[in-house]
């Protein structure tokens, strides 16, 4: 990438959604309006003084020649035109002429602020996925509606709550994919006027977001290819090391240095070698799985694999200081936990972590928690990966995935369909919290609850806001970021117990989940449990119904 800044010609095209940030090309926006645009005022805020980084407006189309959209562009220095419509001309026709002064302005993603034309089929498909619209409504709801209207709409059918939305447009009405959803409550008392003015506060910052997540290749958009203008050559510099480039080469050999002692206190009978070698060695006869008795075919060893990460929990875990052990915890039960419902011993575990710029502390605090995970699971921490990638990641920013393999004989393997009846025993284990699953709504419900300051409702106590039993000392943050309770030890307790089969209830939940374990003819009846506090305060925050359980364990 950084020898890709000095290959610039006459007539060198580029690819806009993957060269753009390496080229420093700013997204060109082509705005269309009737109206006043007065939510177009905090783009136009937000580019100039520097929040929008990377983005500049670079034209403004309107089909009415008094539209105080084009003064307000006009002032702020983006080239801004009247394209009325010809008398007679029909959507196609107009839509190409506008088609083509956006193109000639060199527009790569159209925003329409108050355009008060609907578009032709054609322009959809050739301004797709590039095209955004900003409709004062929570969409999918009061779709096709245009302004008051919208809030009345909003008023007679007694919604809790309003707001706006930006998606891309299609040949349908106001149904493209959401870039970007702002929600209020609805004040008591509200007419379609004060709903409008409320709204309409909204607009502007959301336009702001939906074109952060275009720049930044976060909402769908993709580029045609188009010229890039020649450049002064870049005088030759001094040569380039990995230093240089954003990659520390010592900081990688210290943190190896920092977690070889916590994977050597994993190891278990079976391994060999130590951790820095090109493979990690496992003899499984030394783990108890020698060869299988000739001509015994139950006897036969079988491996199982896993592979997993934690989700979007990361994103709110790097909101919480300490938060990384236990994401590590959950990094190794989330492959785990799948693998044991087979039946399987797990043998040994690797994890990979990725970051644009390693920060030894917190991936070796991470590590530490791969290493309790092993630990309490009986396998070993026999091998990963660290992989650091500039550019890739904003600061801070890491993923990490994890592979687990256990062994099992194959009369173990489970689950058992033939040999379950109806009249078994369904037993269910208790999660220790929301686990590593569902955190996108988690984190969009948190958001909705804490009215814009999630991280002081994350600091307050749990059982104060309801999502905790009574003396609980934990913060609301760390009852939704407990590790996921791993169920090797369980399993292994059950040893004396005729277990037919076994599921892991991650994302899906109950309903997903239990029926992968069932045979066909036999389905699972569940008696009701008291609903945790914490998932009845997730529960309230969505406002949901109540099978939040059911969906998120």
């Amino acid at each position: 990438y950084a020898g890709a800044a000095r290959i610039r010609f006459p007539g060198a095209r580029y690819r806009g959604d993957i060269a753009r940030r390496c080229l420093d090309a700013p997204l060109r926006v082509g705005v269309l309006g009737s109206t006043r645009g007065t939510s177009l005022q905090a783009v136009l805020d937000a580019a100039a003084g520097g929040t929008l980084a990377n983005v500049s407006l670079a034209c403004c189309l309107s089909n009415k020649a008094d539209a105080p959209i084009l003064e307000r562009c006009a002032k702020a220095g983006v080239p801004a035109e009247c394209l009325k419509a010809a008398k007679g001309e029909d959507r196609a026709a107009y839509g190409e002429r506008v088609t083509a002064a956006l193109e000639r302005h060199g527009v790569d993603v159209v925003l329409c602020v108050g355009w008060m034309r609907i578009f032709s089929d054609a322009f959809c498909r050739r301004w797709r996925g590039r095209c955004l619209n900003v409709h004062p409504s929570l969409l999918p709801a009061h779709a096709g509606g245009m302004d008051l209207e919208v809030h009345a709409a909003v008023l007679a059918a007694g919604d809790a709550e309003t707001g706006c939305t930006v998606h891309l447009v299609t040949e349908d009405v106001d149904a493209g994919a959401v870039v970007a959803q702002t929600a209020i409550p609805v004040a008591a008392g509200a007419t379609p006027e004060s709903l409008k003015a409320a709204v309409q506060a909204l607009e502007g910052p959301a336009l702001v977001e939906a074109l952060a997540k275009v720049r930044d290749g976060a909402a769908g958009a993709r580029f045609a290819p188009r010229p890039r203008e020649a450049a002064a050559p870049v005088p030759d510099a001094a040569p380039l090391t990995y230093a240089a480039a954003g990659v520390s080469i010592d900081a990688g050999n210290a943190l190896v240095d920092r977690i070889k002692p916590l994977a050597k206190a994993t190891a278990i009978a079976g391994c060999e070698g130590s951790l820095g070698g090109f493979g990690a060695v496992f003899d499984l006869a030394k783990a108890g799985f020698g060869p299988g008795k000739p001509g015994d075919d139950g006897d036969a060893v079988l491996l199982v694999s896993g592979t997993d990460g934690v989700g979007t929990k990361l994103r709110l875990a790097q909101t919480a200081r300490g938060a990384a052990r236990g994401l590590g915890i959950d990094l190794v039960a989330m492959c785990v936990n799948d693998i044991v419902t087979t039946g399987a011993k797990p043998l040994f575990f690797l994890d990979y972590y990725a970051t644009g710029r390693l920060d030894v502390d917190a991936c070796a605090e991470l590590v530490a928690g791969v290493a309790d995970g092993c630990a309490q699971s009986g396998c070993a921490l026999s091998g990963g990966e660290t992989a650091e990638m500039p550019g890739l990641y904003a600061p801070g920013d890491y993923d990490v995935a994890g592979f687990a393999v256990g062994a099992v004989r194959r009369r173990d393997v489970l689950p058992k369909p033939d040999e379950m009846a109806a009249g078994d025993a369904l037993l269910a284990i208790a999660s220790s919290g929301v686990h590593a699953n569902g955190f996108s709504l988690v984190r969009k419900a948190l958001e909705r609850a804490a009215g814009g300051d999630d991280a002081a409702l994350l600091a307050r106590n749990a059982a104060d806001v309801g999502a905790a039993a009574a003396g609980d000392a934990r913060t609301l943050g760390e009852a939704l970021l407990a590790p996921t309770r791993l169920y090797a030890s369980t399993m292994a307790a059950l040893a004396d117990v005729r277990v037919l089969g076994a599921a892991h209830i991650t994302g899906g939940g109950l309903v997903e989940n239990l029926p992968r374990a069932l045979p066909d003819h036999l389905a699972a009846r569940c008696g009701a449990w008291p609903l945790p506090p914490l998932f009845q305060w997730l529960r309230t925050a969505r406002g949901g119904r109540a099978a939040f359980a059911t969906d998120i364990s």
